[in-house]
């Protein structure tokens, strides 16, 4: 029999105290009405299982939003779903759809997932909520890790996702639940009998994430907390380096009325120089007003050109080693015939 009333719906104290010492540890501060917490709650075990112990942990402070992309005929049914659990917990629910005129071409789920940030900070900071948490967690760190490495991915790409940081809005997302295991929130959902929405792509073997899910399910060895820790380490390893990146930058990087960039590049480990490399080709690209995101598969090949003494381009920018320095400018229109 499905659960009737809010109290039906509350997870257990030690789960709750939990939950609320994570959250705090990120925001800082506790949500109030004034300065509330909102969710983004997709109706699958894990984001019903963070609408229960967020309801329990904060229960006159909080707002939760559902992600329509439009892409799957079930997505309305599963909004309803959410709202319908926060009509019993007596917390305020809105469904979220795309800007007119949005566009999923090119890369479907990486356009989703920038849709999902947007909409929901823009909709937090409208609705006085400084902070929006969403269910990322402990098994989604260690399936990241290896899809991650599979293409390659260097620290940055395999480091565990951020805890929390700035979206749309100036609103902050927080993800509360990095150290709490897909197994438990699932439980958590279960013993509540709480409803699922059921997410067929999960199991989709077309998806990335659904055949590595598959192959740690199947992998012994393949441990979700200890590849997850790995990643930790991984984003503590990348937060070293952007400290590094910091402090070295202003003292090597240097730039004229022209828009000309000069980097002095001697005595730098590899992944500083690369890094301080995109770093002058973006500050080219700012000066020249280019602002389309650019990619950067390329980087490896010119800073290995750089490193040679070469010349090379990259991004509409050129850039070329001379006397000991690498100079970046914007590269010359190529001729049309």
């Amino acid at each position: 029999m499905p659960p009737t009333s809010a109290s039906d719906l509350t997870p257990p104290a030690e789960q709750v105290a939990r939950f609320r010492r994570d959250l705090l540890a990120l925001t800082g501060e506790a949500p109030t009405p004034k300065r509330r917490l909102g969710l983004g709650v997709s109706g699958g075990p894990d984001s019903m299982a963070l609408l229960l112990l967020a309801a329990a942990a904060f229960p006159d402070a909080l707002c939760v939003a559902t992600v329509d992309h439009g892409l799957r005929p079930e997505a309305a049914e599963e909004a309803a779903l959410v709202a319908g659990v926060c009509a019993r917990l007596g917390v305020p629910h809105a469904t979220l759809a795309p800007p007119p005129g949005f566009s999923f071409a090119g890369n479907m789920q990486e356009r989703a997932r920038m849709l999902r940030y947007t909409v929901l900070g823009e909709w937090a900071r409208s609705s006085g909520a400084p902070w929006v948490a969403i269910a990322h967690q402990r098994d989604d760190v260690a399936e990241t890790l290896l899809m991650r490495a599979r293409r390659g991915s260097g620290v940055a790409g395999l480091a565990a996702m951020r805890r929390a940081r700035a979206i749309a809005g100036g609103t902050l997302l927080v993800r509360p639940l990095l150290d709490w295991s897909r197994a438990e929130l699932e439980g958590l959902a279960a013993c509540k009998r709480v409803p699922i929405a059921k997410d067929r792509s999960n199991r989709d073997p077309r998806y990335d994430r659904s055949r590595i899910r598959a192959l740690i399910a199947a992998s012994p060895d393949l441990v979700p907390s200890r590849l997850a820790l790995s990643a930790q380490n991984l984003r503590h390893a990348e937060e070293a380096i952007e400290w590094a990146l910091a402090r070295e930058a202003p003292a090597r990087l240097r730039s004229d009325d022209a828009g000309t960039v000069t980097l002095d590049a001697a005595g730098l480990p590899y992944e500083l120089r690369r890094r301080l490399v995109r770093v002058a080709v973006q500050q080219v690209r700012d000066a020249a007003g280019e602002d389309a995101r650019w990619h950067e598969q390329g980087l490896d090949r010119l800073v290995a050109t750089l490193d040679a003494g070469g010349t090379g381009t990259i991004a509409g920018v050129k850039a070329s080693a001379k006397y000991g320095e690498w100079r970046f400018s914007a590269a010359p229109p190529r001729r049309s015939h």
